[in-house]
């Protein structure tokens, strides 16, 4: 049975029963801003807070995050709630207000200096500071007293998303025994030779190891952070793939994430996308040219450098694609306070430069290079444009971009180029696998693309497409929850 919008409901409540459902999250599903007529209610382009907007609405419950809207102050109760989507509000939103030095300890500085290129190992240097470890216990006390305040003591599932929250199960745990609680860490887990450059790593296990369940997108990830937990004192069990610790079993899970497919299906097949895809020729001066896109936050682990060297080396060896083929790299700039993220930034725009300088010809460039936000039918619209989606990040949890590109692709054209490193590659087998970092073979990988024959071509998408059909977004939510209800 394939899970959707409509079934889903009934199968969690039929799991949580009479207990509260608690998501927990950094990022909120829903954000308000100012706009010429009001405040405005807009969704966040995150891929995870897509997938979990869709389960929310269907099941209902309460999400916890963090409100950084500038008019999400504006539209709360007295108790931090709003009811959203605003326009059919279908769950409640708390939202939890951060000082900047908060954000700028927890979020940026332990989270994204210290367990992001921790996590990834994408060669960038992890940067710890005792000021952001503080800061980033002290967010997750205040997360932990707003779920308490949210349940009392009555049993519910809590849900917790990734790596911004590894010390919230082990407080929950303290507070309320009738919690049942889950985290699923959206991040790869390093080996633990790695991991034991983190000063703190162990008061991170204590904490990781008050979950009942800990997932992770691939087995892989799981038997990293089994191996890991040999830095504390705790009992491994290998076969049932769990740790005793303290005198409490934590579950070590792989649940890979995806996409609502409907969804994304559905909103691909609307007219308006197909006039979209007309507008945007138009706009990049694309003619008949074939495409290629990459759609992502500028980020160090997506590997875009290395895309954009395998692009200048694809038109050195391939010279009569030069005004022939376009690269669009799609998306916004990410965190560009931070040292690493300026540098990559400005090595990116240089690179970007030097490309399109040495094989530009009249209205041709071979990398367009946009870094706007744009709206989930836009994203949508650019998938359908794109003969070939290009996936070359260094190292990476899933990517649901992967999975949303197939969705959009109906009519089962189009070539997915997809990094060996993600954990989307494991279940989408028929994309063209690359190593990112072998930039001849790029090159040659992406000629390829282009050159493959329709009749392989849908071949390929016809098999993704059922892959990502059936493991959605519902089937995941699904099988976790459906983990929980058998501890409980």
């Amino acid at each position: 049975m394939i899970l959707n919008k409509e079934s889903i409901k009934e199968a969690i409540k039929s799991k949580i029963g009479e207990r509260k459902l608690i998501i927990v999250s950094n990022r909120e599903p829903y954000v308000h801003t100012y706009g010429e007529d009001g405040i405005v209610c807009d969704s966040t382009i995150s891929g995870v807070a897509i997938a979990l907007d869709s389960v929310m609405q269907a099941c209902g419950g309460i999400w916890i995050a963090h409100g950084a809207g500038e008019a999400d102050k504006d539209v709360v109760d007295l108790h931090d709630r709003v009811q959203i989507p605003s326009d059919n509000p279908k769950y409640t939103l708390r939202r939890i207000w951060l000082s900047k030095e908060e954000e700028k300890g927890y979020y940026y500085g332990f989270a994204n200096e210290g367990l992001w290129p921790l996590s990834h190992m994408a060669y960038t240097r992890p940067f710890f500071r005792e000021s952001d470890w503080n800061m980033y216990s002290k967010v997750n006390e205040k997360f932990a007293k707003a779920i308490l305040e949210e349940v009392g003591n009555e049993p519910a599932f809590v849900f917790i998303q990734d790596y911004h929250f590894a010390l919230l199960p082990k407080m929950l745990r303290k507070k309320n025994s009738n919690l049942i609680i889950a985290q699923f860490w959206h991040a790869p887990w390093p080996n633990h030779e790695i991991f034991k450059i983190c000063p703190w790593g162990k008061e991170m296990l204590d904490g990781l190891l008050g979950n009942n369940i800990l997932g992770f997108h691939i087995s892989h990830h799981c038997q990293n952070f089994l191996n890991t937990a040999q830095i504390i004192e705790a009992k491994i069990n290998n076969e049932k793939k769990s740790i005793t610790y303290g005198g409490k079993e934590t579950f070590i899970r792989p649940f890979p994430i995806s996409i609502d497919f409907e969804k994304i299906q559905n909103i691909a097949k609307q007219p308006e996308i197909e006039e979209n895809c007309e507008k945007l020729r138009k706009k990049y001066h694309l003619k008949n040219r074939l495409i290629a896109i990459g759609i992502e936050r500028i980020d160090y682990v997506k590997g875009i450098l290395e895309r954009f060297n395998a692009i200048d080396r694809f038109f050195e060896k391939y010279p009569e694609y030069i005004g022939k083929a376009t690269f669009l790299q799609l998306g916004p700039v990410s965190r560009i306070h931070l040292p690493e993220y300026k540098r990559y930034n400005d090595e990116m725009y240089h690179l970007l430069v030097d490309i399109n300088e040495k094989y530009r010809q009249k209205d041709w460039k071979p990398i367009i290079v946009s870094k706007s936000r744009f709206s989930r039918k836009e994203v949508i619209s650019h998938y359908r444009l794109a003969d070939v989606c290009i996936i070359g990040s260094l190292n990476e949890g899933m990517n649901l971009v992967a999975k949303e590109f197939v969705a959009s692709k109906w009519d089962n054209k189009g070539v997915l180029i997809l990094s060996k490193f993600t954990g989307a590659a494991r279940e989408l087998d028929e994309a063209l696998l690359i190593n990112p970092f072998a930039i001849d073979k790029y090159a040659d990988i992406i000629k390829q693309a282009f050159e493959m024959l329709p009749k392989e071509s849908t071949k390929r998408m016809k098999k993704m497409r059922e892959v990502v059909r059936k493991n959605n977004i519902y089937r995941w939510v699904d099988r976790i929850i459906g983990s929980l209800k058998k501890l409980s």
